[in-house]
């Protein structure tokens, strides 16, 4: 059996409570004689800041780089509300996508049966929801220079973000939701602002340039991205790949997140290039939810999300998609059985912590078991 090289950032807030859970998960696998893991643990976020003033230390990113793949908790908080910016806890996140590479970032959203009732949407409109957001994560206003606050002489001052994307960048997102379009129902929707921004005029040629010369098998539409965050409030069921940008990729993924009832609900992945010689994939993978400082230390947090960008872990980067499966099953089992956390709790149903949760989904995999 194969041992998979994995490291663990927990992070801040519930990230430290919900990756708890995911080591129950993987203590599970092992025993079960599923597959066999080397795991390290390392700081990044608030914590890494309180302990080595930086972010993430030089030692957690050699750690990143040698790791198979990586699972993230949360980062932030208001306690490092006022650190130096470059210390911030975000740019814990932003250093390990930018220097591992990590360009394609997937979310997806599925509505499970169970919890169709616990969006803000009506239940017709998101039960059975099951699409996937492809965001490009290293380019974009995110990293884009010059990027700064000027003083002016008039004693005004000015700000300065600058969204920049080179052709080669659009064109590997692009493959990515192609392909990954072929697995699924075949269709991509891309989402840009080529009426206002030159970086969007370029996004629609490029996309169109590669479906019409790879990818001609899959449907392909354009959307701008305030248009297509409408239409995901309106039928959100039209949709099957999302490609967009680094900023629209932001925010068209919390608001796809926010359909299936709950941000504690969605994992996601953000993986790299397959190195030709190892063909290995650099890869993190984390819940889509923040650090939740109101609620971090209470042990209510959902930790769905968490155990389920394992499973996504298990599939992309280790090859193990029926463990992955079964993972998954187990969460729409648990879910079905009734159990839920506060923030998808409804009437009828059983609220447990963080740690209830992970016992359900833990009972699942042994009953499937």
């Amino acid at each position: 059996m194969a041992t998979h090289k994995l490291l663990l950032l927990p992070g801040d807030g519930i990230g430290t409570e919900v990756m708890a859970e995911v080591k129950r998960i993987l203590a599970w696998l092992e025993k079960a004689g599923v597959a066999s893991f080397a795991v390290e643990e390392d700081l990044v976020g608030g914590a890494a800041y309180d302990s080595c003033g930086l972010a993430i230390s030089e030692e957690a990113m050699k750690r990143a780089f040698a790791a198979d793949a990586i699972l993230l908790g949360a980062v932030g908080g208001p306690k490092w509300a006022n650190v130096p910016y470059e210390s911030r806890p975000e740019a814990g996140l932003l250093r390990l996508r930018k220097d591992l590479e990590l360009f394609a970032n997937l979310r997806p959203a599925l509505c499970y049966p169970a919890l169709a009732g616990a969006s803000s949407l009506k239940p017709e409109l998101v039960e059975g929801l099951d699409m996937l957001i492809v965001r490009e994560l290293t380019g974009g206003v995110y990293f884009g220079e010059p990027k700064l606050i000027q003083d002016l002489a008039d004693g005004q001052k000015r700000g300065i973000d600058t969204q920049v994307y080179e052709s080669y960048e659009i064109e590997r997102i692009a493959r990515v939701a192609f392909e990954l379009a072929r697995t699924r129902r075949n269709k991509v929707v891309s989402a840009e602002k080529h009426n206002v921004m030159k970086t969007g005029v370029l996004w629609k040629q490029v996309v169109s340039e590669v479906h019409g010369a790879e990818y001609e098998d899959v449907v392909l539409e354009h959307q701008l991205a305030d248009s297509c965050a409408m239409q995901l409030v309106r039928a959100p069921k039209q949709f099957d790949v999302i490609v967009t940008d680094n900023l629209f990729g932001d925010i068209l993924s919390d608001v796809a997140a926010m359909l299936t009832g709950s941000l504690g609900m969605l994992p996601s992945a953000s993986l790299g290039a397959v190195e030709e010689i190892s063909g290995r994939r650099r890869a993190l993978y984390e819940p889509v939810h923040g650090a939740a400082p109101d609620i971090a230390g209470k042990g209510v947090a959902n930790p769905i999300a968490m155990i389920g960008s394992l499973a996504m872990a298990l599939r992309y980067s280790f090859g193990l998609a029926e463990a992955a499966d079964r993972i998954e099953a187990a969460i729409a089992g648990t879910l079905a059985a009734g159990f839920r956390t506060g923030d998808i709790a409804s009437p009828g149903t059983t609220v447990v912590g963080t740690s209830g949760m992970g016992d359900a989904v833990i009972a699942q995999l042994e009953k499937a078991a």
